[in-house]
């Protein structure tokens, strides 16, 4: 895994492209890594994971491209696949599929179903 472990209270739920998905039962979020030199770009390990945690084939999702380009976000994180060392830490935020979503640059993907970005906690 890159960077950071899952922390104790996540609870595995289930697996998506020999990706494990956690779940946050605090936060309502479910979490995965993704792997330092993994050849999966990670516009296509988010596609595939937010799929798994709405319970919806990729295709019945809106397209990526209406989010956000996923050749830039493949670019800001391309030291997965072992292209590029990591340079900082950082992340992006920005809804996708009615989802908020985070890429952190540890590899860490944050799914928020309940929430789209911009709105408050607790609406």
């Amino acid at each position: 895994m890159s960077g950071t472990a899952p922390r104790e209270n996540l609870r595995p739920i289930g697996t998506t492209s020999d990706r494990t998905v956690y779940y946050d039962e605090d936060r309502g979020t479910y979490h995965t890594w993704c792997e330092d030199g993994a050849y999966e770009p990670v516009s296509t390990a988010l596609l595939m994971t937010v799929s798994s945690v709405l319970g919806v084939e990729p295709h019945d999702l809106e397209a990526l491209s209406e989010c956000i380009e996923p050749d830039a976000l493949n670019a800001l994180f391309i030291h997965w696949r072992g292209d590029e060392p990591r340079v900082g830490d950082g992340s992006i935020s920005f809804t996708f599929s009615q989802c908020s979503v985070t890429v952190r640059s540890d590899g860490e993907i944050v799914i928020d179903p309940t929430r789209q970005q911009g709105t408050p906690a607790g609406d």
